[in-house]
């Protein structure tokens, strides 16, 4: 019985001394920033909390001297120490620097700003610490105080940029003088240090503090059941493969940015609208809306990505819309490629042709193409059972792995799309899509500009393509491959950037369709010198293909409506379209 006892109490030792508490670290909090004249002393007063409890601190200082004038008391969890700051005989900035250390020897440090100014120079007052959040600007007032009457002001910054917005007249001897500082894209401390000069050439200056805050982030890693709406006050986050549910609407304001994470398999990220479902993404020419992947650093009010190339693909899913309009396949509704068929979220088709999945305008979408297994990549906006009710315009497909938009049936129309740098088909029409895209542009394409499939079951439906323009690329195996049973009319068509080093794009209307009637009007290229239109329209195409010298077409895209908004046309990918 005796042993019994011995094991019970060392084992309830165990259980307390296993049990110490653990102590937040300790928080400090500088004054706001000081002006003081050359060789005079000011009181600055830092606020602590130690839960701890406050062991000791310590104390330096620039462009002066400093000592700790009230310190805390031992153990205290809050309290206040004063440190007296004794300006050097030189005007410029300087600071003060006290750290705390606590009873766990934890230590935490906060920085006063002080101004020093010489006798007879410019007072100069900071405004109070300001917050700004990335990448965003905000206007601080300065006031001066100059005996010697105002001369001049300049300005520097740190983790951002400032410039001089407003200043008085000359030979003020007071007022303000009004700077904007336009913050970086790094979270943290910065400042904006302003210096007036008086016309005796004697300077005083202050800084002003700022707290630079990171932009607002929201994860998303559940379907969307419930009309719900996407702010361009948050980037969202999709940690999974998002499906918006039928019955549901997910609607996305102007200017937001959708990031994606990383993964591929199972794991690749996408945005999928469900039969039912609804997006409405309300982009304009001034905001549009930004899908792209987590690696991006790119915010709310940026259009050219600052650190991702635009020929990076594979990094995430794409977008997916599914409707119940008619398809042509082997059943009235199958699984949408892409999307494992473990998904029911999808499937696509039906009997609707004027089904309505919702609105998408001004959208650029970057990055995509993950692979989900072999061979079987999701595309940059891929388009299954779409019904006519649905409205698109202005989509930009940025270097999506896979192709850059694919119907899959389905009535919907497209107006006004840009493929820049595709890593397979520009626009790839299948299952006998009914609709028309009007207004396109291809610009590098790494396989085909169009892959023009036909119908796949009993139902016949013809589509359109006109007004395009197609900046072809080293990499393009073929123009335009169609299928004997293609069924579409193309019109007003322009091709350029052939490689003449292929002695001959062996796809490009290697067949012309046989089963159905179709329309191939008015099509113009620029060829290398050295060939022949022969050597890159095959089989009688020629026949309604003319020579023009380069850009010199009287048919193509209308260049002017992906102005301002398209990464492609910002960084220039399109200029001279």
């Amino acid at each position: 019985m005796k042993k019994l006892l011995i094991i019970s109490f060392a084992a309830v030792l165990a259980v307390f001394t296993g049990c110490e508490k653990d102590y937040a670290p300790p928080t400090l909090t500088a004054p706001g920033s000081q002006t003081i004249e050359t060789g005079s002393a000011v009181d600055l007063s830092f606020s602590f909390t130690a839960d701890g409890g406050f062991k000791s601190s310590s104390v330096t200082a620039t462009n002066g001297a400093a000592t700790v004038k009230t310190d805390g008391d031992a153990g205290a969890t809050t309290g206040t120490i004063v440190v007296t700051f004794t300006a050097g005989a030189s005007a410029g900035a300087g600071s003060v620097t006290l750290t705390v250390i606590d009873e766990q020897d934890q230590t935490v440090s906060a920085t006063g700003v002080i101004s020093v100014f010489e006798e007879g120079a410019p007072e100069v007052t900071a405004p109070s610490s300001t917050d700004v959040q990335v990448i965003e600007e905000v206007d601080l007032t300065f006031s001066f105080d100059a005996e010697g009457g105002y001369g001049s002001a300049s300005v520097s910054a740190t983790n951002g940029t400032a410039v001089v917005k407003t200043a008085p007249s000359a030979g003020a001897n007071s007022g303000s003088v009004v700077v904007t500082f336009t913050a970086s894209r790094i979270a943290g401390a910065g400042s904006v240090e302003l210096t007036v000069t008086d016309e005796n050439s004697k300077s005083g200056l202050a800084t002003a503090v700022l707290n630079i805050t990171a932009y607002p982030t929201q994860d998303v890693n559940l379907n969307i059941d419930a009309d719900v709406t996407w702010t361009s006050d948050n980037i969202y986050i999709l940690d999974g493969r998002i499906a918006v549910l039928d019955g549901a609407t997910l609607t996305i304001e102007e200017g937001t940015v959708i990031k994606a994470r990383e993964g591929s398999g199972t794991n690749a990220k996408a945005l999928l609208i469900a039969r039912g479902g609804k997006l409405n993404a309300l982009g304009t020419a001034a905001a549009p809306i930004i899908f792209t992947s987590i690696a991006d650093q790119i915010l709310p009010g940026e259009i050219v990505s600052p650190n991702v190339d635009p020929t990076t693909n594979g990094l995430w899913g794409g977008v997916i819309v599914l409707g119940k309009a008619p398809i042509s396949a082997a059943a009235p509704s199958v699984q949408i490629e892409g999307i494992p068929p473990s998904d029911p979220n999808g499937l696509y088709g039906g009997t609707e042709p004027a089904d309505n999945s919702g609105t998408i305008q001004y959208i650029s979408i970057r990055h995509g193409g993950a692979n989900i297994g072999e061979g079987n990549e999701i595309n940059g906006l891929t388009l299954g059972g779409v019904g006519s009710g649905t409205t698109i315009d202005h989509v930009e497909i940025v270097a999506n792995q896979d192709d850059g938009i694919e119907f899959f049936g389905g009535k919907v129309n497209v107006t006004n799309a840009i493929f820049w740098n595709v890593g397979d088909d520009s626009v790839d029409g299948d299952q006998s899509w009914g609709g028309t895209l009007d207004n396109a542009i291809i610009v590098n394409t790494g396989d085909k500009c169009f892959e023009l499939d036909g119908p796949e079951g009993t139902m016949e439906d013809k589509y359109t393509l006109k007004n395009i323009t197609a900046y072809v690329g080293p990499a393009t195996v073929g123009l335009v491959d169609n299928d004997p049973n293609t069924w579409v009319d193309m019109d007003n068509i322009y091709f350029f950037g052939m490689d003449p080093g292929h002695a001959a794009y062996p796809q490009t209307f290697d067949e012309l369709p046989t089963e159905f009637t179709c329309s191939f009007t008015n099509f113009e290229a620029t060829i290398p010198a050295g060939s022949v239109l022969t050597d890159f329209f095959l089989d009688g195409s020629d026949a309604f293909t003319t020579e023009v010298a380069e850009l010199q077409n009287s048919v193509g895209a209308d260049a002017s409506e992906f102005v301002g908004w398209s990464w492609a046309e910002v960084a220039g990918g399109i200029t001279g379209f």
